[in-house]
């Protein structure tokens, strides 16, 4: 039981209320740099290897980008919690860091007398350009027989990514699995779904690693064929 003329109550009633809107406006920033995220999770793909997943480098960034947002609303008093490499950056940078969460400007603003997008391509050349676009425009498959809603029952089973990976033998790789395989469908699992499961000891926390659920019948499938038999 609770009482509704508890401030905090009053409030959080409120939140609840525009909270969906509030998280459309969200995702609609975090949309507008999308395309910076996009290249530096398919530039580290590139040359730390395929075992890379793009995506989850981005869901990653995006949360870490939120957590760093809550600096905007700090008492003084409370201290968001820093990513083990931002330990060690000096006491200047991380107030230039915080100067910059306060001020709202994430990215240097653009050179004058420089015509949008042709720093890429003064770079790298036109070549490169293209190709770039083609890789960062590449859509997420996410049609085919393999995401017709009518696979999806009461009684479909499901199986975790990282269970997938190793019974098809690529347990050292992760997310090689959903790179090698992009047609088939996939589940990011939430924080209530990765709690629940953990609860179940399905799995281990994660905290803000990601986890994909998979059907277990195309695991199955791939299992079953030549490249895997």
């Amino acid at each position: 039981t609770f009482s509704f003329t508890d401030p905090a109550v009053s409030m959080d009633l409120l939140r609840a209320v525009l909270q969906p809107s509030i998280n459309e406006e969200i995702r609609a920033i975090f949309n507008k740099y999308m395309k910076f995220f996009q290249k530096a999770a398919i530039n580290v793909r590139d040359n730390v290897g395929e075992e890379v997943d793009p995506e989850q480098l981005i869901q990653e960034t995006c949360r870490s980008c939120l957590e760093q947002a809550k600096l905007l609303f700090s008492d003084g008093k409370k201290v968001v919690p820093r990513l083990p490499h931002e330990q060690a950056v000096p006491k200047r940078a991380r107030q230039m860091d915080e100067e910059l969460n306060r001020r709202g400007s994430p990215i240097p603003k653009k050179r004058k007398g420089r015509p949008p997008g042709q720093s890429l391509s003064n770079d790298r050349g036109v070549s490169g350009m293209a190709a770039w676009k083609l890789k960062v425009s590449e859509p997420v498959r996410r049609d085919g027989p393999k995401w017709d809603p009518s696979r999806l029952t009461e009684t479909t089973t499901f199986v975790l990514g990282s269970r997938a990976n190793k019974a098809l033998g690529m347990g050292g790789t992760r997310g090689r699995l959903y790179i090698k395989h992009p047609h088939l469908f996939k589940y990011a699992a939430d924080p209530q779904d990765k709690h629940w499961l953990a609860e179940q000891q399905h799995m281990r926390a994660t905290g803000g690693k990601m986890a994909y659920l998979l059907i277990e019948e195309d695991i199955r499938d791939l299992a079953a064929s030549d490249d895997y038999r």
